[in-house]
């Protein structure tokens, strides 16, 4: 049904075959398919934006817009999103969790909008944004481990054993 959005439908040519006519009703068979599944899985509020669109790819193409937005507020989601994850820093209230919480909050907000934010890249952010109550721990991986491979799910549930046992104390 992708095929519907992305391509446009070829008129049928003067003194079409028996085959070329089963193909194109086929092909706007499928094309209201589409449609139809665009317009089942929006809300109503949604559904009222696209009730006039003629097109699948014209439906496509609203709710892309209106939920993307157009490629200029699109880099500027972008560049907001990677100044706040480069901001982004642990609060000294806050539990280890808190923090990754909202860390993940924003990282997923950019790969939403198909920005490529490796894991590498975002473990090297937490090591240097956890406030100093971690840098034994800190201090103790580079030791042990080689930190451009440690996963992201790994760094988080070594700080907070880390966290348990300072607050058990």
């Amino acid at each position: 049904m992708w095929e519907a959005v992305i391509s446009e439908i070829q008129p049928l040519q003067a003194d079409p075959t028996v085959v070329e006519i089963r193909n194109y009703n086929e092909e706007l068979r499928t094309r209201s398919k589409a449609k139809t599944c665009i317009h089942y899985a929006v809300s109503d509020v949604v559904f009222t934006r696209i009730i006039n669109c003629e097109t699948t790819k014209e439906a496509w193409d609203t709710l892309r817009e209106a939920f993307q937005g157009n490629e200029r507020t699109w880099q500027l989601q972008i560049l907001n999103l990677r100044k706040e994850f480069e901001m982004l820093r642990m609060k000294e209230t806050e539990i280890i969790k808190e923090y990754f919480d909202r860390l993940l909050i924003v990282v997923n907000k950019i790969r939403l909008l198909c920005e490529d934010l490796p894991d590498r890249r975002i473990v090297e952010k937490v090591l240097v944004s956890l406030l100093e109550r971690f840098d034994a721990k800190i201090s103790s991986l580079e030791d042990s481990r080689d930190l451009t491979k440690i996963s992201l799910i790994e760094l988080m549930n070594s700080m907070q054993t880390q966290e348990q046992r300072r607050l058990l104390k």
